[in-house]
């Protein structure tokens, strides 16, 4: 055998081990979602980790999954953000508005993913949707907008409707700006607005006689955890003091609200692990821009209709996508 020969075959077999070594010893990312509870949104929550599963990533493998929850607790979200901002995770991956802005209290160094986020710029957690800047990024589900519709939506279905009262969580920091949307819309729908602020779940109560004190003919909930959370009480109060309701979340429809529009939640989860797998991969979240919704859902619960005396034109029904009976 020639030197050369021999020198190659020495090389392949010291070099081969460490390719090997290497392979072992391939990085884990650390991916953990900050949320309220598992039990809001599970589909969801399933939904992304699906979504992950399609690029590539393995839990156990070259990922591994974790979860904080704040059970409800102010508080307790913050501690858990500064916890994951210590731990140096790689990405931290939040559902919405509310725990954005914990998350970004905590670091300005950790990629931050948002899934369902209300509105990024207003808020401040995105310059500009083309360009967010920083470390935050994600998906929008243009709760603004999407709110001002559903003000249509309810005029179209309550003969009369001339006044509205908006629940709203003034702790939620896109609320403010979607709040200032639905009052500018109002007036030209022929509509008044009536917000009404709700700290705790311990006002659901005293919110809805403040509703049927103020004479209103319907209400608008605005979507955050902890009106997720409390989608029957909600549900339950609505129908108890005959208010035609409209929410964002579909589970609130289905646990007896009147109506909900919507994207679809489970698509923009698996949208959001695109994001998971571009930052991992080197991008700068700086520079991934915001997506928006391409669809929305309309949901009725007939059920409800019928029990509120609320009759669902046939016009406006060709136009649902789900009905509940």
């Amino acid at each position: 055998m020639r030197r050369r020969e021999l020198m190659l075959l020495l090389g392949s077999a010291m070099t081969a081990p460490l390719t090997a070594r290497a392979q072992q010893v391939r990085k884990v990312y650390r991916i953990v979602f900050l949320g309220d509870s598992p039990a809001v949104y599970p589909d969801a929550i399933e939904a992304r980790r699906q979504g992950l599963r399609d690029l590539g990533y393995v839990e156990g493998r070259n990922i591994a999954i974790e979860y904080r929850w704040a059970e409800g607790k102010p508080e307790r979200m913050r501690e858990l953000a500064e916890e994951l901002a210590r731990l140096k995770v790689d990405v931290i991956i939040v559902p919405g508005s509310i725990y954005t802005e914990a998350a970004r209290r905590a670091t300005s160094t950790i990629p931050i993913v948002f899934l369902g986020h209300a509105d990024p710029v207003s808020t401040g957690h995105a310059t500009s949707l083309a360009r967010p800047g920083g470390n935050i990024t994600g998906v929008s589900i243009m709760m603004t907008e999407g709110s001002v519709k559903s003000l249509e939506l309810l005029k179209e279905v309550v003969p009369g409707l001339a006044r509205v009262a908006v629940i709203f969580d003034p702790a939620t920091p896109s609320h403010g700006s979607i709040l200032k949307g639905v009052e500018a819309a109002g007036p030209l729908l022929g509509l008044q607005v009536q917000p009404l602020a709700v700290r705790d779940v311990t006002e659901f109560e005293s919110a809805f006689l403040a509703i049927v004190q103020a004479r209103a003919d319907a209400v608008l909930v605005l979507s955050t955890p902890m009106f997720v959370a409390g989608a029957q009480p909600l549900a339950e109060l609505a129908s108890t003091h005959k208010l035609p309701s409209v929410f964002t979340p579909r589970e609130n429809v289905e646990a007896g609200g009147l109506m909900s529009y919507s994207p679809n939640r489970a698509d923009y989860y698996r949208r959001g692990a695109i994001y998971v797998d571009k930052i991992l991969k080197g991008a700068n979240p700086a520079d991934l821009p915001v997506q928006q919704p391409t669809s929305f859902q309309l949901v009725v619960n007939l059920k409800t209709a019928k029990a509120l005396g609320v009759t669902i034109p046939e016009s406006f029904l060709s136009r649902v996508d789900e009905v509940i009976e």
